[in-house]
């Protein structure tokens, strides 16, 4: 019997002056789980415009998943945030740990302006809210190393044919309580992420939701 493609599960090393990063954390407690069968694998990335796809692009090549979900933090935010696109742009406000901070550059250049998630956002919003986990769907990754590797993840899904199977995304974390306010408990994070990732895998195509009927 053939085993289930892995589900590729990526965080971030802290940034920006923070002891702790929350999806790197999360991920931590996901690794070596098992979804539908399906066995997580994590992985950290570099939070460096330099270093973190060629990072993506390695965990990709040796472990083939059938589900990409990074994950990056998002202080400010108090719901795990669904991205819907990632642009073109690196626009940092603050340098990344290499010291980088690229003003209006492409993250590809000559690539498209934007991509958008393949993960059926709609549907794993409503998965979260049943099971209780504050959740959005954001319409905005940022400008900083998360959209740079979220874009750089839907490129490589749509243009090379290894992974004309394999679907990703972005999911945003809050803080952690002791970083600061509003926050999330990790045990809940991961929680959320287990959610999203049930969903993800057993969701092939996305539902639709009146306006308004989940704030």
């Amino acid at each position: 019997m053939a085993v289930p493609a892995p589900v590729l599960v990526t965080g971030f090393d802290p940034f920006g002056g923070q002891s702790v990063n929350p999806s790197w954390q999360a991920v931590q407690a996901l690794h070596g789980t098992h979804i539908l069968g399906h066995p997580l694998i994590g992985a950290q990335l570099p939070t460096t415009f330099a270093g973190s796809v060629q990072a993506l692009r390695e965990s990709l090549r040796q472990h083939r998943p059938t589900l990409v979900l990074c994950t990056g933090q998002a202080g400010g935010r108090a719901r795990l945030s669904l991205e819907r696109v990632a642009i073109n742009v690196d626009d940092a406000r603050i340098p990344d740990n290499a010291g980088a901070q690229p003003v209006d550059a492409p993250v590809i250049d000559g690539a498209p302006a934007a991509y958008f998630t393949t993960l059926p956002i709609k549907a794993m919003l409503a998965a979260l809210t049943h099971a209780g986990i504050e959740a959005e769907v954001s319409q905005t990754a940022g400008t900083f190393v998360c959209n740079h590797v979220f874009y750089a993840l839907m490129h490589e899904l749509a243009t090379d044919p290894r992974w004309r199977k394999t679907r990703g995304g972005l999911i945003h974390v809050p803080f952690l309580p002791e970083q600061g306010q509003p926050s999330m408990r990790l045990a809940r994070i991961v929680q959320g992420l287990k959610v999203a990732a049930e969903c993800a895998l057993a969701t092939r195509r996305d539902i639709r939701m009146e306006a308004g009927a989940i704030s």
